[in-house]
């Protein structure tokens, strides 16, 4: 991970050693290694970080600024990872199989050949005294111990990025990127917004937007692959792992092409908007429930849906041929508003969602993630005034 390469877990945990203990001597015999390797550790350590992470003197070994930034994050990954015999070069070729499926796909993300790759996770396998993955033709499944494992190496990587990160910073390199998942109402001006300002303070910090669903979302979050989701809260039941910040109150209205037959109406009742075909998103999307309850709400029987769609740009396109109706955040279609070719009907009752940031139970945001996530405070406190 430094230059590319799979991190060496060694030397990290000789750096947590010696910071943790003070001496040489102390922290070789708590990493099971000779007093010459764990100094060479630390030695290679510092020459690909490019800075002193410890002053030598005579009481000991006295952790510098970047070694206190990287100490902690090493040892969170360390616990995370869970044995001292796994290696970075397992965890680099288990994370790439986890994530392709099969070998070819690992050995096409990471350019390693899939023999190594065979070999790398048999090994690791050999190294946890357990099984992880399971052949299903030419497709590779994990065990549940594999499953496990795979979260707890995707969560150590994610620490140990951040360390890195830390450092860089320190040193005023580039420092680092931020890994946003993002629903579909956080990408229609909240986020856009958000990376501008931030951008604008940080133009060395890379920003990686991932798109999708709460459900395509979150399991990545967990496993440490994207630092933040942003879109609408769910139940916190069975989100016990997560944490849900609440920004702003999105207020979707009913949509409709100019020109429909509802536009002359004015304020359509229940049993009229129940009366007409509705283009919305799965059932289990909170969106779709709301309008479940307005509709009940106005006294209506809500009606089967026959197009169920969450890509407001194919939405937009089959609204804009038809006489169907959606329910959208104005600020998803502001374009169209604007242009005229798509109108807001009034709702018979009010509709709220509330719109928020969720991280994972425990995550220690770097300098620059705390920042944009303060910036989406900000932005996010400009829509609840608008």
């Amino acid at each position: 991970m430094i230059d590319g390469k799979a991190p060496n877990i060694r030397h990290f945990a000789a750096l947590a050693a010696t910071v943790r203990h003070g001496t040489v001597t102390r922290a070789a015999r708590a990493v099971n290694l000779t007093q010459p390797a764990l100094t060479q550790a630390i030695a290679r350590l510092e020459a690909d970080l490019g800075c002193a992470l410890f002053e030598r003197g005579a009481g000991g070994m006295t952790p510098t600024a970047p070694a206190q930034l990287l100490a902690p994050r090493v040892e969170a990954a360390i616990a995370q990872i869970g044995s001292p015999r796994v290696t970075g070069t397992q965890v680099r070729a288990f994370l790439a199989l986890a994530r392709g499926g099969s070998y070819a796909g690992a050995a096409q993300a990471t350019g390693l050949a899939p023999a190594s790759l065979h070999r790398a996770v048999a090994d690791l396998s050999l190294a946890l005294g357990a099984r992880l993955v399971e052949r299903r033709g030419r497709q590779v499944i994990l065990t549940p111990a594999g499953q496990r494992r795979a979260r707890g190496f995707g969560l150590a990587m994610a620490e140990v990025r951040a360390g890195l990160a830390e450092v860089a910073a320190w040193q005023g390199k580039a420092a680092g990127r931020i890994v946003v998942g993002a629903m579909p109402l956080s990408r229609a001006r909240w986020l856009p917004e958000a990376i501008l300002r931030f951008s604008a303070r940080f133009p060395e910090v890379d920003i990686v937007v991932v798109e999708g669903s709460h459900a395509e979302l979150a399991g990545p979050l967990r496993d440490g692959e994207i630092d933040l989701m942003l879109g609408a809260l769910r139940d916190a039941n069975g989100l016990d792992d997560l944490v849900q910040e609440p920004v702003f109150v999105d207020r979707p209205q009913v949509i409709v092409r100019a020109g429909h037959p509802l536009v002359a109406v004015g304020q359509p009742t229940g049993a009229v908007l129940a009366a007409h075909d509705w283009i919305l998103p799965p059932r289990e999307t909170p969106l779709r429930r709301y309008w479940e309850a307005m509709l009940v709400e106005a006294g209506a029987v809500p009606p089967l849906i026959r197009i169920e769609c969450g890509s407001v740009l194919t939405v937009r396109q089959l609204l804009l041929g038809s006489d169907a109706l959606t329910l959208l955040s104005p600020d998803q279609i502001a374009v169209e508003l604007a242009a005229g070719v798509l109108v807001v009907l009034p709702t018979p009752v009010p509709v709220t969602r509330t719109i928020g940031i969720t991280t994972r139970t425990g995550w220690r945001p770097t300098a620059p993630q705390a920042c944009f996530v303060e910036i989406l405070r900000e932005v996010g406190a400009l829509a609840n005034t608008s």
